[in-house]
């Protein structure tokens, strides 16, 4: 979270630069625009996986809530590795991605079309890492209450 609060502070400060630049100094940065692109889809990525690892993102939970005790836990373990899956799928497709694109420029700021696409890959591995923590912890949670 650190990161992605680092990263909004850079992203107004770029843009605030953007503001000076046009109206002030008649100059326009234009660098600006590519930079801010990569710097929202590392927030955006960033916090999806904030989310997964804080138990915010977005479920059903109403349908599960209103089983039975021992119907809610096995639930709970398809929801986690249905994330796990998910996660695996993206991070293996941001690889591609990151892969496919490394000799290509992005315009203006001559940095490798890859890190648009490293966000993808990263926020998959987070969220591998941390599904698979919730469910190793609630495996054990279920085994010490002998469920």
């Amino acid at each position: 979270m650190v990161v992605a609060g680092t990263l909004l502070v850079i992203l107004v400060a770029i843009f605030g630069w953007l503001v000076f630049g046009r109206y002030v100094l008649n100059s326009t940065p234009t660098w600006v625009e590519q930079w801010s692109l990569i710097i929202v889809a590392y927030v955006t990525f960033l916090g999806a996986a904030v989310g997964i690892r804080r138990g915010t993102h977005l479920s059903i939970d109403f349908v599960r809530e209103a089983m039975p005790g021992a119907v809610r836990i096995p639930l709970h373990l398809l929801s986690d590795l249905m994330m796990i899956v998910f996660g695996a799928f993206m991070g293996w497709q941001g690889w591609l991605l990151v892969a496919t694109n490394v000799n290509r420029i992005v315009p203006l700021i001559n940095i490798s079309e890859s890190w648009r696409a490293a966000p993808v890959m990263v926020c998959g591995i987070l969220i591998v890492l941390f599904a698979s923590f919730d469910m190793l912890a609630r495996i054990q949670r279920g085994i010490s209450r002998g469920v």
